[in-house]
């Protein structure tokens, strides 16, 4: 199956172009800032920082921008993917990548179907310990996946 989406029309047309890889890379990356990027700030805040910003406020304003950076990220991930991809599923740092993907996207699952729906309610500036927890998690996890994404190269 990998060797298949490897020999594909398609990543065998990205492989050989000179600027279709690099025009995905800068894709990718720039839906990693985005997600990444707004994820970070709005995880800081739980964490206390800027609390003089209300939590919701933040969350309308920063999220939907981390949301429009998945929509970059996954179709570009998988195309730089497929064109590699029996020598990455090898790689013990994709490998790790994955699994912090899986666990970055349970712990904003978790965060926004238990926790932030009492986020209204929360006096200002002052996060339930079970955010905080959450938000450490969220900052762990995708300085792994980057590390891991970039460490790929090598």
């Amino acid at each position: 199956m990998l060797r298949g989406l490897e020999e594909s029309a398609l990543a065998s047309a990205i492989r050989q172009s000179t600027w279709l890889y690099p025009a995905l890379e800068i894709v990718h990356i720039l839906g990693i800032v985005l997600l990444v990027g707004g994820a970070l700030l709005f995880d800081l805040r739980l964490l206390g920082f800027s609390k003089n910003l209300s939590v919701p406020e933040l969350a309308r304003h920063l999220l939907p921008w981390s949301r429009r950076g998945l929509y970059l990220i996954i179709p570009s991930g998988i195309l730089l993917f497929s064109t590699n991809a029996v020598a990455l599923s090898a790689d013990s740092f994709f490998h790790i990548k994955i699994i912090g993907l899986v666990v970055g996207g349970i712990n904003a699952g978790v965060f926004h179907r238990y926790i932030f729906a009492a986020a209204p309610e929360w006096q200002q500036g002052n996060t339930p310990r079970a955010a905080k927890a959450v938000a450490l998690c969220s900052i762990v996890v995708w300085v792994l996946v980057i590390a891991c994404g970039r460490l790929l190269a090598y």
